[in-house]
C-alpha cells in the first residue's frame, strides 16, 4: 500500500511539474503572438508607397518642363494651358508626398526649394524688372527660396487665377519660368535619386528598420516617423494652411491662390495621410492600418473614416478658397474640424497604441 501511495504520490508530482511546464510553454507563446513583425508595413511604405510617390513627382515635374518648354518655343494659349494643366498634376503627388517630410527632404533641403509659400510678388517683380541674365544657374544658386519653385512657377502661368493670355506673357517671364521649371525639376530628381535603391537607397533605410539599422533601431521608431510625417501635415493643414488665412482674412497666407487650386491640394495633403495609412498608392499592399485592426479593430474603422471625412469636408468648400475665408465661412471651419480630428486620433490613440506595443 505504501508503495502504492508513494507511486501515487510520484505520478501526481510528474504531472503537476508538467502542467507548470506546460503553462510555462503557453506564456512563452504568448508573449511571441504579442510582439509584431512590421517589417511587410515598412518595406510596402517605403518602396510603393513613399518612394513610389517620389517617382511620380519626378515623371509630373518632367511632364511640366516639357510642357513649359513646349510654351516657350510657341506661346499659344493651348501651350499656356496645357502647362497650367501640367502644374495642377505635378502638386498631387507633391501635395501627398507632403505626409512623409522626413529623410532627404528634410535633411537635403528640398522641401523649402520646392514649395515655400506665400510667395513674395513684389520680389518676384524686381527679378523680372531687373538686368541679371535669368538662368537656371541663377534661380537655382541666387535666388531665395520664395522666389523659386512651384509657387513662383505657378504666379508666372496664372498670375490671379482667371484664365491668363498667353499674349500677356513676356520673353522675360518666359525665362523666368522655364529657369524655374528646371531648377524644380532637378530637385524633384534629386530627391527621387536619394530613395532610389540604385541611388542613395533611403528606402532601405526605412525597410530594414530594427537591429544594425543607424537610422532607425527599432521597427517602433520606424513606424513612430510615419506617424509623426502623418500628424505634422495634419496640424499643417488644419493650423496653418486653413486657419491662418480663415482667421486672419487675409487671401495672401492662401496657398495656391493664383491657381485657385487650394482646395486640391488640401485634399491632397489628406490623401496623403490616407496613402500612408493603408498602404494603397498605385497598388494595394500592407500598410499600418494592419498593425491598427490587429490590436484595436474599431480604432482602425474610426480612423478611416476620420480621414475620408475630413477629404470631404474639405471639398464642401466653395471654389476658390481664398473667397470661401471669407463668403463661407462655416464650411471653412467645418473642414477645419475634420482635419483636427484625424490630428487628434493620430496623436492621443494610434501613435500611442504603437508606443505601447512591442515589435520584432
Amino acid at each position: 500500500m505504501k508503495l502504492y501511495n508513494i507511486s501515487i504520490v510520484f505520478c501526481c508530482m510528474i504531472i503537476a511539474s508538467a502542467l507548470i511546464v506546460g503553462c510555462e510553454s503557453g506564456n512563452d507563446d504568448e508573449t511571441v503572438d504579442e510582439t509584431y513583425d512590421a517589417g511587410a508595413i515598412l518595406d510596402h511604405y517605403a518602396y510603393s508607397v513613399v518612394y513610389g510617390i517620389y517617382s511620380d513627382l519626378d515623371s509630373k515635374a518632367g511632364e511640366l518642363l516639357d510642357a513649359v518648354k513646349a510654351l516657350q518655343a510657341d506661346t499659344s494659349q493651348s501651350n499656356l494651358e496645357t502647362a497650367q494643366q501640367a502644374w495642377v498634376a505635378a502638386r498631387i503627388p507633391w501635395e501627398k508626398s507632403e505626409a512623409f517630410l522626413f529623410g532627404p527632404v528634410d535633411t537635403q533641403g528640398l522641401d523649402p526649394a520646392l514649395d515655400s509659400w506665400p510667395v513674395d510678388r513684389v520680389s518676384l517683380q524686381q527679378v523680372l524688372d531687373g538686368d541679371d541674365e535669368i538662368t537656371t544657374n541663377y534661380v537655382t544658386n541666387e535666388l531665395e527660396d520664395t522666389k523659386k519653385g512651384f509657387h513662383t512657377i505657378e504666379y508666372l502661368l496664372f498670375r490671379e487665377g482667371d484664365q491668363r493670355k498667353s499674349s500677356d506673357i513676356t520673353d522675360r517671364e518666359l525665362a523666368y519660368l522655364l529657369a524655374a521649371t528646371m531648377t524644380l525639376k532637378d530637385s524633384t530628381a534629386q530627391l527621387a535619386h536619394a530613395w532610389a535603391p540604385d541611388g542613395e537607397n533611403f528606402v532601405n533605410t526605412i525597410a530594414s528598420a530594427g537591429e544594425g539599422n543607424s537610422v532607425y533601431r527599432s521597427q517602433s521608431a520606424a513606424l513612430q516617423e510615419m506617424v509623426d510625417g502623418m500628424i505634422t501635415i495634419a496640424d499643417e493643414v488644419a493650423n496653418g494652411k486653413i486657419s491662418d488665412p480663415y482667421n486672419e482674412a487675409d487671401t495672401t497666407r492662401v496657398e495656391s491662390q493664383f491657381s485657385f487650386n487650394s482646395i486640391a491640394d488640401f485634399q491632397n495633403n489628406i490623401k496623403g495621410i490616407q496613402a500612408v495609412y493603408t498602404g494603397n498608392h498605385n497598388d494595394d499592399g500592407p500598410g499600418l492600418d494592419d498593425f491598427v485592426s490587429s490590436n484595436d479593430s474599431a480604432l482602425d474603422s474610426r480612423f478611416k473614416a476620420e480621414v475620408q471625412a475630413a477629404i470631404d469636408a474639405i471639398g464642401t468648400i466653395p471654389n476658390p478658397f481664398r473667397d470661401a475665408i471669407t463668403t463661407d465661412r462655416p464650411a471653412v471651419q467645418a473642414a477645419i474640424d475634420a482635419v483636427g480630428t484625424v490630428l487628434m486620433t493620430l496623436q492621443q490613440d494610434i501613435l500611442t497604441l504603437i508606443g505601447e506595443s512591442e515589435f520584432k
